[in-house]
C-alpha cells in the first residue's frame, strides 16, 4: 500500500473513531478493484474463495467492470493495509487497480 494510501486510511480510520465506530467488533469490510474486462474481474473474485464474506462484480456507467469484496474482520490500520496489500497482489494480474476501502458503520437509534 503506497503511503499515499495509508495515510487516507490513517484519516478513514480516526474519522471512524470519533463517529463512535465500534472496533470492539468483526465487521464486513469492503474492498473495491475496477478491471477493464469481467472476465478478469470474476477471476480475481474466484482468487479469494473462502475468505470473503461476498464478491459481487458488475459493470459500470464507462464500460469496467467493479469488484467489491466484502472481508468480515477487524477494522484494525494493520489488517485492513495487509488485506489491501494482497487484495492488490491478486487484483494487478488481470489488469485490475484497487480504488479503496469502506465499511458501513451503524448508526445508534436515537
Amino acid at each position: 500500500m503506497s503511503s499515499q494510501n495509508d495515510d487516507i486510511s490513517s484519516s478513514v480510520l480516526r474519522q471512524m473513531k470519533a463517529g463512535g465506530f465500534d472496533f470492539t467488533r468483526i465487521h464486513p469490510i469492503e474492498f473495491y478493484a475496477v478491471f477493464p474486462s469481467e472476465a478478469g474481474a470474476r477471476r480475481a473474485a474466484g482468487q479469494f474463495r473462502g475468505e470473503s464474506l461476498n464478491a459481487q462484480v458488475s459493470e459500470r456507467d464507462d464500460g469496467a467492470w467493479h469488484l467489491e469484496l466484502s472481508k468480515v474482520m477487524y477494522a484494525t490500520h494493520g489488517g485492513i493495509g495487509a488485506f489491501e496489500q494482497a487484495f492488490e497482489r491478486v487484483v494487478s494480474p488481470y489488469g485490475g487497480e484497487v480504488e479503496g476501502w469502506g465499511v458501513k458503520q451503524e448508526r445508534p437509534i436515537a
